[in-house]
């Protein structure tokens, strides 16, 4: 609708704007949480809040994809941490490392082009 020139947005364009711009803030916190941990942690607790808000959304395939690389890097982590004395632990952690940079860019990607993820 537009009025004087100037554009009125519907309240779905702009809770679908708003909830990009949170989708794009949990993959910059799971960026940064690949370094710190606490990040990660912080991006899967707003994941799992606001999980409901994406509902039919292109975003909710997002979130799962985010919780997703979040609950299975753990594990693997944790696996990999555990069989360091083994030495086979380095080998797990550094693939999954690959694996969630991949998991991470993928998910920018597909944000950055408007496209859901395949979940």
């Amino acid at each position: 609708m537009q009025e004087a020139g100037f554009h009125l947005s519907s309240p779905d364009s702009q809770r679908l704007q708003s909830l990009r711009q949170l989708t794009l803030a949990v993959y910059v916190l799971y960026a940064i949480g690949m370094f710190t941990g606490l990040f990660s942690l912080i991006a899967v607790i707003v994941n799992h809040v606001k999980y409901g808000d994406t509902a039919d959304t292109l975003y909710a395939s997002h979130f799962r994809w985010q919780m997703r690389s979040f609950w299975w890097g753990l594990a693997w982590s944790l696996l990999g941490i555990l069989t360091v004395w083994i030495g086979v632990g380095f080998v797990i952690l550094a693939v999954n490392w690959v694996w969630l940079v991949y998991r991470l860019v993928r998910g920018f990607l597909n944000w950055n082009d408007g496209r859901p993820m395949p979940v």
